[in-house]
């Protein structure tokens, strides 16, 4: 059987505190395992399957779908996130498999336009148990998507779950109940936690460069952009598609290396030996030394105080925020004009958390079209 053939390798080259699939704690529902994949191999499928991973594509990053071809969407945001995680994970011989399925389902729940779709739906359900995309990630793979007869959602492994619950960065906020709280994350979702933040913290930039919100010029005094720019030779001025791209390279390869070093001593430095000494810490092992991290906190301030709120980006966050009020108020007020599965789900979640997961399921494109259905009179319903 091939599935025994992969856990024998795993038990082979994996490090003895990486989980293994073969010991993995099981499925909330009982079904048997694929014969040609591991278990986190066949978690990483279903995500791949799912609805709400295609309709990542359509998804705000930082900017809106339509402003461009070029610029990161959740999806390209979120395939750039496993491979800095499957990177990590095969260098420091943990479960890559493991580390690509939280990986790709780490955004699954965020609403169209973003964290300013997010912040929105929070506000409109603060009375009603409010909204945060990690909740919203779990929902999806536990209960919104439908495609098994015998279950609902995904049935993931345990381990799965835990790393999509336990997914935790600067912005966001993990709710852990049900998963051992007073453990931390799994090495493999810390994995996912860094990757993610790496991850936007360059791309973001780049994107920044390429639309031209940001000019190399305001970035001379950040100290991360002065090792990186001397690093690679540019001397000023003008930068090229090339140099900019060079850019980010080296800047991934630098803050990989930080992560991978410091990983390292701390493991040797804790003398670990199971999965279960890691998550018995008080801190999360996988992480960049504190040079690093005090250099990403400046390059996070920049990010945040000229990209994240530059007016244009402000605006386009103004305006999601309209949009998704007036869908949010007018299908709490009329909810016979919802899709006729939606409304049936109001009597099994009430009708406060059946709008929210319908519009969060949303992509930019639609919700605008949904939008103008309701408020053009012009427009077709």
């Amino acid at each position: 059987m091939i599935r025994k053939t992969l856990e024998s390798i795993e038990e082979q080259s994996l490090a003895p505190y990486a989980l293994h699939s073969k010991k993995s704690q099981g499925r909330a529902y009982p079904e048997d395992e694929s014969s040609t994949r591991t278990a986190f191999q066949r978690d990483r499928d279903r995500i791949l399957h799912t609805t709400a991973f295609r309709r990542l594509e359509y998804k705000t990053q930082v900017f809106v779908n339509y402003e461009g071809d070029y610029y990161r969407t959740r999806l390209t945001h979120t395939l750039e996130v496993a491979q800095i995680g499957r990177s990590l994970a095969r260098a420091l011989q943990l479960n890559e498999d493991l580390v690509e399925c939280i990986c790709l389902s780490h955004d699954l729940g965020h609403p169209p336009f973003g964290h300013a779709g997010e912040h929105t739906l929070h506000e409109l359900m603060a009375e009603h148990g409010g909204f945060e995309h990690n909740k919203q990630s779990y929902r999806i793979v536990t209960k919104l998507e439908n495609r098994y007869p015998n279950w609902p959602g995904l049935n993931l492994t345990y381990e799965a779950r835990e790393g999509i619950v336990k997914h935790e960065t600067e912005y966001d906020s993990a709710d852990v109940d049900g998963f051992a709280p007073e453990r931390r994350a799994s090495a493999e979702a810390q994995i996912a936690n860094i990757a993610d933040e790496l991850a936007y913290n360059v791309h973001d930039l780049d994107d920044g460069l390429r639309s031209g919100l940001l000019v190399p010029e305001q970035l001379k005094d950040i100290e991360l952009w002065q090792r990186i720019t001397e690093q690679i030779g540019w001397a000023g001025g003008s930068m090229s598609d090339i140099e900019r791209h060079t850019l980010g390279r080296e800047l991934i390869g630098l803050q990989i290396q930080d992560v991978l070093s410091n990983t390292t001593q701390a493991l040797e430095r804790e003398k670990i030996k199971t999965y279960e000494d890691i998550q018995h810490l008080d801190y999360n092992i996988v992480n960049h030394s504190p040079q690093m991290q005090k250099l990403n906190k400046e390059w996070k301030t920049f990010l945040f105080e000229n990209m994240y709120r530059h007016y244009r980006v402000v605006r386009m966050s103004t305006k999601a925020n309209r949009f998704l009020t007036d869908l949010f108020k007018e299908y709490i007020r009329e909810p016979e004009q919802l899709p006729p599965n939606t409304q049936q789900r109001i009597d099994v979640v009430g009708l406060y958390r059946a709008v929210t997961d319908y519009i969060a399921g949303m992509t930019d494109r639609y919700a605008l079209q949904e939008w103008q259905r309701l408020f053009d009179p012009f427009e077709r319903p």
